[in-house]
């Protein structure tokens, strides 16, 4: 077989192979392009040693400001058996609280918060309350519910446009000694990974070069 033909066929063999592997290369680092960082998580079940009790305070990860809030489930004040601990928003001084994070988060242009948590009607009367929800300047909403929801998922996510910190705050709203019920909070972000990106331009950089050589050694050849 001439010469020239056997190494155009090679020529191409090693592009298709180089395609491919560059090919599998960013499947894989779409896959772990962005580093995900859990910030809060909260059940409530492990509070005051997983016994309700009311005008709870002293949270491992929060602070009540602004009035008070119940610890209740577990059999004491149980709206919705089954769910272990969760709070009473309205707690039992005649002002709903402000449960807000110990923690003040840091977050950088580019990242994406998910916010997500549960939360019911009083479960008592047939009314509404309502609660306002905000993570510093980047997110802020009030949710109302009627008194006979069940637990409900709410799930928010957005980008950060500009460097910020932030506490995350749930800040009931009545006077009363009824008010939403919240559970299940979680809070992350994902941070995108540069180095994944350049690893994969690296890598088309070394497959350009690897070709251009190939094409260069058969040139010479063919001279």
């Amino acid at each position: 077989m001439n010469k020239s033909i056997v190494l155009q066929s090679l020529n191409k063999i090693g592009i298709a192979l180089t395609a491919l592997t560059a090919i599998g290369f960013a499947t894989t680092n779409s896959a772990i392009a962005a580093s995900v960082t859990t910030l809060l998580q909260d059940s409530f079940d492990q509070e005051n040693n997983s016994v309700p009790t009311l005008d709870y305070n002293p949270f491992s990860n929060w602070n009540v400001i602004n009035g008070s809030v119940d610890l209740i489930g577990n059999g004491f004040c149980d709206f919705l058996p089954g769910n272990g601990l969760y709070l009473d928003l309205d707690g039992s001084t005649s002002q709903a609280g402000t449960l807000q994070s110990q923690k003040t988060f840091n977050f950088q242009a580019g990242d994406t918060v998910n916010l997500s948590f549960e939360l019911a009607g009083n479960r008592r009367y047939d009314m509404s309350d309502s609660v306002t929800v905000s993570l510093g300047n980047l997110f802020s909403e009030t949710f109302s519910l009627p008194g006979d929801q069940t637990f409900t998922n709410f799930t928010r996510s957005f980008t950060v446009a500009n460097a910020t910190n932030a506490t995350l705050d749930f800040k009931g709203i009545g006077t009363d000694n009824v008010g939403l019920l919240l559970d299940n909070v979680t809070l992350t972000k994902s941070v995108p990974e540069p180095a994944s990106i350049m690893g994969l331009l690296a890598f088309g950089a070394f497959g350009a070069t690897s070709l251009r050589k190939r094409k260069q050694q058969q040139s010479a050849i063919n001279a």
